[in-house]
């Protein structure tokens, strides 16, 4: 499941939602189809944010609508049909981080060709990253979870209380408190930008 191959995510619409989950509690395979066509990509970018890796996110989130297929009779009427599927991809996603293994990876040698940017500038980005990924990953899970969904998944405050269960003071509380360890981090680059 690749994301840039999904169609964009649609405007929420729960009330299309819950005709489409009463058609599937029917029997009705294609309003599954267009349930997943609707939330897919998002779905993906919510996995890619939990577990790191794409291949490791697609796997998640066919497991996460199979998952929510199964459970469609538990679904409440009324609530709206995205956080109840988001909640379940999360909660199999930080099982899933928890239960799996390290992978094996080949280094790549030095005598293969780079490409793109000057080496100096794609060094200092690559510094940057790293650094960014390195700070990013020292946070707790949980605030590490909630500045990706903020900062580069554009979720809301309110969606990220309703997809980790949690209130949104808290989740403005992890945002502040994680900003503040990576304003610290990151410091030296700002400076040296100058």
């Amino acid at each position: 499941m690749d994301s840039s191959a999904l169609p964009p995510s649609p405007p929420p619409d729960d009330a299309l939602d819950a005709r489409l989950v009463e058609r599937v509690r029917r029997g009705d395979a294609a309003a599954f189809d267009e349930l997943v066509t609707r939330h897919a990509r998002r779905a993906f970018a919510v996995a890619y944010r939990v577990m790191g890796q794409r291949e490791d996110a697609e796997d998640l989130v066919q497991e996460a609508f199979l998952a929510a297929l199964e459970r469609i009779d538990t679904f409440q009427a009324g609530r709206a049909f995205a956080p109840w599927l988001y909640r379940i991809l999360v909660n199999r996603g930080l099982n899933a981080r928890k239960a799996r293994a390290l992978r094996v990876t080949e280094e790549i040698p030095a005598t293969v060709a780079a490409s793109g940017a000057l080496p100096d500038r794609a060094a200092e980005r690559s510094e940057l990253r790293g650094e960014l990924r390195s700070a990013l990953d020292a946070l707790p899970e949980r605030q590490r979870l909630v500045v990706e969904l903020f900062e580069l998944e554009g979720f809301t405050s309110p969606e990220i209380a309703a997809l980790l269960e949690i209130p949104e003071g808290t989740v403005r509380w992890h945002l502040h408190e994680a900003r503040k360890v990576l304003r610290g981090v990151l410091a030296p680059f700002a400076k040296e930008e100058r």
